[in-house]
């Protein structure tokens, strides 16, 4: 079976080398230049192609007359996209002979669309998973091959979740690649009814509400904890990152977002419901640092108020 593989990232990286292990014919991969703006934290899908001598292209659009040619030309049985980052137009999926297939980090129909480890865990979730599917003109609404289920630890941020669910991911495709070749994966379509949709995040989208209860506020910092962009509070007209914190119990009578205890390792928040103890923040132009001691360098005060 012949394949063409578009990836990036981690689940792009361990995908790739699952179908290889299987003896997959790969003759192209496909895949994104990194950003120079962008921290790049995961093993590189191109120089795994590299050491494996396959054909690797950075195309950012694949849908010219030229790439076409290119791809019914190779005349591929499958066409996989792993972490992608760009929805591939259906003339591009027309050129499978036997689909085209999508591994999604969520457990479709639900969380639809970009960053679903962030999304999950800013919701609470105790519950994720991949999802390998056909892809179709409208993002991560094909029918279903296969899902693996991964529950969500209350202390994972999402660097650490999205370890788990690149494992996930790599065990899916040993299972599920043969199945493809042989014509028995199963298929069922999704009920987008009972689903959700998520768009992408930018760095803005980690600014804390201090009137949101500390289970969300502690949700949205492991959510975007590194090396993603951070959770960010602001204090004297500078911007602060709030790389760790904890829920701690019940409030105090203070409006949201003030500081109603400092102690060695850490600085405590009054939020719209309940406390939260704040143990690592780093202040713009300045390294990371314990809470406490940031705290006591700056010779902040019970009662500041962060906004």
């Amino acid at each position: 079976m012949r394949s063409v593989v578009f990836a990036y990232s981690d689940v792009g990286y361990v995908c790739l080398e699952a179908l290889l292990a299987q003896g997959a014919e790969v003759v192209a991969v496909v895949t994104h230049d990194d950003d120079p703006g962008e921290q790049v934290w995961f093993r590189s899908v191109r120089a795994l192609a590299e050491r494996r001598g396959l054909p690797v292209y950075t195309d950012e659009r694949v849908d010219s007359a030229e790439w076409l040619a290119r791809l019914r030309a190779w005349k591929p049985d499958f066409l996989f996209s792993f972490y992608y980052r760009r929805l591939l137009p259906q003339a591009v999926l027309d050129t499978a002979r036997r689909g085209a297939l999508n591994l999604h980090g969520s457990l479709l129909p639900r969380y639809r669309g970009r960053c679903p480890v962030n999304w999950v865990l800013i919701h609470g979730e105790t519950e994720t998973g991949v999802t390998l599917h056909y892809m179709v003109d409208k993002p991560d609404a094909g029918d279903i091959v296969a899902q693996r289920r991964v529950p969500i630890a209350a202390d994972d941020t999402a660097h650490r979740l999205y370890g788990k669910l690149a494992d996930a991911a790599a065990a899916l495709m040993r299972e599920t690649y043969p199945q493809l070749c042989d014509g028995t994966a199963p298929r069922r379509p999704q009920d987008l009814s009972q689903g959700s949709y998520f768009g992408g995040r930018t760095p803005a989208d980690g600014r804390i509400d201090w009137r949101q209860s500390a289970r969300q506020i502690y949700n949205l910092v492991r959510a975007v904890a590194q090396p993603y962009p951070g959770a960010t509070t602001r204090w004297q007209q500078r911007g602060l990152t709030i790389w760790w914190a904890q829920p701690a119990g019940g409030g105090r009578d203070a409006s949201p977002g003030t500081v109603v205890g400092i102690d060695d390792e850490s600085i405590t928040l009054q939020t719209g419901d309940g406390c939260l103890r704040v143990l690592r923040v780093q202040l713009d132009g300045e390294l990371e640092s314990a809470a406490g001691a940031w705290a006591r360098q700056h010779d902040l005060k019970e009662g500041t108020v962060l906004t």
